[in-house]
């Protein structure tokens, strides 16, 4: 039965406890313990004694409570069999941490859902070995950074979640913008997650927040980044989303050929843009846009326009504008009407009746074939109109 007569650890410093690998001790046997060490001696699973730096002969005198246990001869040489731990008490400040996955949040400013990440790095000391010892490391032979991380990751990923939704919400503040309090954040998250280590001997030296983002490929982060730009675009140029609108409206019907309005239009934004956009002139086009009658009606300046094309009547020939089915002053109708329906054709040119689509082009007397326009010979048998 070997007996140790040196034990000593000088190992990694990432490991935060380890276990003198030999049991087999004597009343001889020199503890040797570095600074920034404590060993513990265990039997039967309880904590005897704490030794600090310096160089321990494990004699009776200076292990008491060993001596009852075990019933050391006062002053002898003995073996005995214990366990012999060593904790490290460095202060370990590179300990990462940081979210596997995307934390689905809600964006309390902006009210959509986006995938947060979060990453940074805390500090840690064992300050009471007996309770470290008791509570994390069990039965293993050591306990190092890795072990630490992974005990504690649930804790501090919960923690860091919650504490940032909470934190976005009462300071009403953007996932976007969260980066410019990671000092706060920071501080808050060490607050709330300190309590924890304590219960294990654990002292949490200090929690930082590195940062704090959102997936740049993700379509709504894409999105809701997109809108942000087109607000700051309006905000420079100095008009908002309604007006922008308005202005779309009315740039429409100004390049529109077919619209009467686009030339009134045309000019207005002309001169709109010299004079530079802002809130005299998103007043102008809210007036202006008033004026026109989305369901299909006809501003002043169109029906003046309507108005100078005239068509005669046939019964009394007084001039009657061209939107008028009936004439204003004897009441005759002033368009043909269909030779199926009877009802009136309200377009000279139609080709077809907009009651029941009785085609109204001429026919041929000869061959029945019927003629466009206003020919003098069919095209088909060459019979003179």
């Amino acid at each position: 039965m070997a007996i140790a007569i040196v034990v000593k650890y000088d190992g990694r410093p990432d490991v935060f406890a380890w276990k003198f690998p030999n049991e087999e001790l004597g009343t001889w046997t020199q503890l040797i313990v570095n600074e920034s060490q404590e060993a513990i001696l265990f039997k039967g699973g309880q904590a005897l004694d704490v030794f600090g730096p310096g160089r321990h002969t494990l004699e009776t005198a200076n292990i008491p409570i060993l001596n009852r246990v075990i019933n050391l001869p006062f002053g002898g040489r003995s073996p005995f069999k214990a366990e012999v731990w060593y904790i490290n008490k460095l202060h370990s400040l590179d300990i990462k941490w940081g979210t596997s996955v995307p934390i689905q949040l809600q964006d309390p400013k902006y009210k959509v859902f986006l995938p947060l990440r979060s990453f940074g790095q805390f500090g840690i000391q064992i300050e009471d070995s007996k309770k470290f010892l008791t509570k994390l490391v069990g039965t293993t032979k050591s306990f190092d950074q890795e072990s630490i991380t992974n005990l504690f990751k649930g804790l501090y990923l919960t923690k860091a979640k919650d504490s940032i939704s909470t934190y976005l919400v009462k300071k009403d503040i953007s996932v976007l913008e969260i980066n410019a309090y990671l000092v706060e954040l920071s501080t808050h998250l060490q607050e709330i997650i300190a309590p924890t280590f304590e219960e294990y001997g654990i002292r949490l030296i200090n929690f930082f927040v590195k940062n704090v983002n959102v997936p740049e490929d993700d379509p709504a982060v894409i999105q809701l980044k997109a809108a942000l730009a087109k607000r700051a675009e309006m905000d420079i140029i100095g008009y908002n989303y309604a007006q922008e609108r308005s202005f779309d409206t009315l740039e429409g019907a100004a390049t529109n050929p077919g619209s009467a309005q686009a030339g009134l239009m045309g000019a207005t934004m002309g001169m709109g843009m010299g004079l530079g956009i802002g809130g005299q002139m998103g007043n102008q086009m809210g007036g202006l846009a008033q004026e026109i009658n989305i369901g299909g009606g006809t501003t002043p300046a169109s029906t003046a326009a309507k108005e100078s094309e005239a068509i005669k009547c046939p019964e009394c020939g007084h001039n009657c504008p061209t939107n008028r089915r009936f004439c204003i002053e004897c009441g005759a109708a002033l368009a043909k009407a269909c030779p199926k329906c009877k009802e009136p054709i309200p377009r000279k040119d139609a080709k077809f009746c907009p009651e029941c689509g009785e085609s109204l082009l001429k026919k041929c007397g000869e061959c029945g074939v019927q003629i466009e326009g206003n020919a003098k010979f069919c095209p088909e048998c060459g019979n003179k109109f």
